[in-house]
């Protein structure tokens, strides 16, 4: 196996080369609107990085949400651009989950917790897991949107990762250091859950509209 693992659905710009058993090369970079420009270049480098080429990948992972339309879109469209290209299969990973991994792989936390990632319009996408959190498992609530102010209070006071603590700290009292997805999170993730025969469709979970609307869509509004 060498599988390829991108995540644009954060302020990360982020990828991972995995070989089944562990990480060969990663890299990341914050910069919540360049995704467009820096994640084909930054493939290339990881890539190059783990010593191999496109044509060796047997494998590719993507992060589908939730996240911003047009930053999630971008890692979407290029992880099945790759995959029709390189005629190799493409599997999905909820971002949310990719961010709950990455606590659990660090023992952050032994007890349920939340992650609540920037949705813009002063909201979050959020869901609730427990703990320890070892992927096989289900999140403890699907992946939902909404003002954190209107999420119950038990759930705002679980410990939470994610940039939802850092833009609305009154709200999430108690902060977990992980703050957008890690590739190398993903990729082990993903392996994890192929090698337990998971089925792991590539759909993107929107979760709401775009903030981008066609002249049709405004005028039927």
């Amino acid at each position: 196996m060498l599988l390829l693992a991108l995540d644009t659905s954060t302020s990360a710009i982020t990828v991972a080369v995995h070989d089944g058993r562990e990480v060969l090369a990663s890299g990341s970079m914050l910069d919540a609107r360049r995704h467009t420009e820096e994640l084909a270049p930054l493939v290339e480098q990881v890539l190059a990085s783990a010593g191999a080429t496109p044509t060796e990948l047997t494998d590719i992972a993507v992060g589908t949400g939730p996240g911003p339309f047009t930053g999630l879109r971008v890692g979407l469209v290029t992880a099945r651009v790759l995959g029709a290209t390189l005629d190799l299969p493409v599997h999905g990973v909820c971002s949310l989950d990719a961010l709950a991994h990455a606590v659990a792989r660090r023992a952050l936390v032994d007890e349920p917790f939340t992650v609540a990632t920037d949705a813009r319009r002063k909201e979050v996408y959020w869901a609730s897991y427990a703990a320890p959190f070892d992927g096989a498992a289900p999140a403890l609530t699907s992946p939902d949107v909404c003002r954190p102010g209107d999420l119950d209070a038990a759930v705002r006071s679980r410990p939470t990762a994610g940039r939802g603590p850092v833009l609305f700290p009154e709200l999430f009292p108690l902060a977990i250091h992980v703050l957008d997805v890690n590739a190398e999170a993903l990729a082990d993730l993903a392996v994890r859950r192929l090698g337990a025969g998971a089925a792991m469709p590539a759909e993107a979970l929107y979760l709401r509209r775009p903030d981008a609307l066609t002249t049709a869509e405004r005028a039927a509004r």
